[in-house]
């Protein structure tokens, strides 16, 4: 009677059950599978399941027989009506009176739904993986730490594979994270928040962004990761107006200009004063006053007139050595009022070269003033010293300007031929670099620049004796 319980249990079984010997005959199976798969009488598992005549290179029954464990896999198989089905496969060790394995019993279970799901599911995926891949911005993903853990190619291509760094490393080469942090703004409300930034590509490339931060959320609602949206908009930024630009560029340095007017004023009226008292001194004093806010009012309007229209430049051959002095001439009463050291060292042999004089003139004062300024906000050293060198050389002349004033951190060397960056503040009008840049470029050349936080910067140009015009 027990017998024929365990029999009806074992033929009603929802699943696949058959009965193996070694030769992976099957000797028994119940009424599922015989509904499925037809007569087993005398056949192999392989030739019912599959079709096929020899037996499978990965068998769970063959394992079980050859250590006693059960074992699973997952296959698919091909029923009477020639439907494929997928079956997870669990076996189990038959054993006689004395333990010895005799048969194993071998269960299928069908999960074609399963499977089916699986592959939407993947599907689905790799659509969404795709779209994460190929959308025509930066995207990252990033946890409280900012860590990325996620990053699409876009955003490789142009800054690295660096999962597992900072955000801030990565696209501004800082150890300090940015403050305020739109990432660290979502982690803390939930919210979307959004910035404009300027970030650095591994190449070197200044693009500026606006970003968008939202939040991921796990399954218990809380926020797991950010996901931040970075889109490169530089064209926007470059394909400004010039009015507009040159609006902002007059609005920025118009407190500078008054300052010099002040300046001129005070020069004037000393002349004046000291004509009518006919003191010398005084006259002389008031000049020098005259004579440098001029001067410094003049390099302002021509950097203004620089920026807002592009020219080539009026090629001349002149003396490179005689350019040098006559920059040092210029910078030198600006160097003996704040106590900087002015040094040269000037290549006697250097001959000529063809530029233009009034661009080249501009871009070495330029540079000459910004170490003067470095200098001059440089609390930390008691003494200070500027130095302009100039060496000939058979296809170029170089020139350098290097200070010992405050220097620049890497996220300010990468910024600082920018439109309108500046490193002093208000002092700054963010132009005198950017304009010498241009004028380095248009004649074919370059500036490299070379700096250490606190211990002073290095310009390095380099022009081309002969200009391709």
């Amino acid at each position: 009677m027990m017998e024929d319980h365990y029999h009806h249990l074992f033929d009603e079984t929802p699943g696949y059950l058959t009965v193996q010997d070694r030769d992976f005959k099957i000797t028994e199976a119940n009424n599922r599978f015989k509904e499925d798969f037809g007569d087993f009488h005398g056949r192999h598992c392989y030739q019912v399941y599959k079709h096929r005549s020899e037996k499978c290179e990965i068998c769970p029954v063959e394992k079980t027989f050859r250590d006693g464990q059960s074992h699973s896999s997952q296959e698919s198989v091909t029923c009477l009506d020639g439907k494929d089905i997928s079956v997870i496969t669990y076996t189990t060790p038959v054993r006689d009176e004395n333990g010895e394995i005799t048969s194993v019993m071998e269960m299928s279970t069908d999960i074609t739904d399963i499977k089916l799901l699986q592959e939407q599911v993947k599907q689905s995926q790799e659509r969404y993986r795709l779209l994460f891949e190929e959308v025509p911005c930066y995207i990252t993903i990033q946890d409280r730490e900012l860590n990325l853990i996620e990053a699409n190619r876009r955003f490789r291509e142009d800054f690295g594979d660096y999962l597992g760094c900072k955000c801030h490393q990565v696209y501004k080469h800082r150890e300090e994270e940015c403050v305020p942090c739109s990432v660290m703004q979502t982690f803390n409300d939930g919210q979307v928040h959004h910035s404009e930034e300027v970030v650095t590509s591994r190449t070197g490339e200044q693009i500026n962004t606006l970003v968008y931060s939202a939040p991921l959320y796990n399954a218990a609602g809380e926020i797991q990761a950010v996901m931040e949206m970075s889109t490169n908009i530089t064209l926007i930024r470059q394909l400004q107006s010039q009015l507009e630009s040159t609006g902002i560029l007059v609005s920025t340095i118009s407190h500078g200009i008054k300052g010099l007017l002040t300046g001129l004023d005070g020069g004037m009226y000393l002349v004046n004063s000291g004509l009518e008292k006919d003191n010398t001194q005084r006259i002389k004093q008031g000049w020098e006053m005259v004579t440098r806010n001029v001067e410094r009012i003049r390099s302002s309007v021509l950097n203004i007139l620089y920026y807002a229209k592009e020219r080539e430049p009026n090629y001349e051959t002149i003396s490179a050595v005689e350019l040098g002095q006559e920059v040092l001439g210029v910078v030198e009463s600006r160097a003996s009022e704040n106590d900087i050291v002015l040094k040269s060292d000037f290549d006697s042999s250097a001959g000529d070269f063809s530029v233009d004089p009034r661009g080249m003139r501009s871009l070495l004062i330029n540079l000459m003033e910004n170490a003067l300024d470095a200098c001059r906000v440089d609390k930390k050293k008691t003494e200070h010293q500027v130095a302009l060198r100039m060496k000939g050389e058979p296809e170029h002349i170089q020139f350098e300007v290097d200070d010992n004033g405050i220097g620049m951190d890497r996220e300010t060397r990468e910024k600082v031929f920018s439109l309108f960056f500046s490193s002093k503040g208000t002092e700054g009008t963010g132009l005198g670099l950017f304009i010498a840049n241009n004028i380095a470029q248009a004649h074919s050349g370059s500036i490299e620049v070379e700096s250490e936080v606190d211990k002073g910067t290095r310009f390095i140009v380099r022009i081309l004796r002969k200009q391709a015009h």
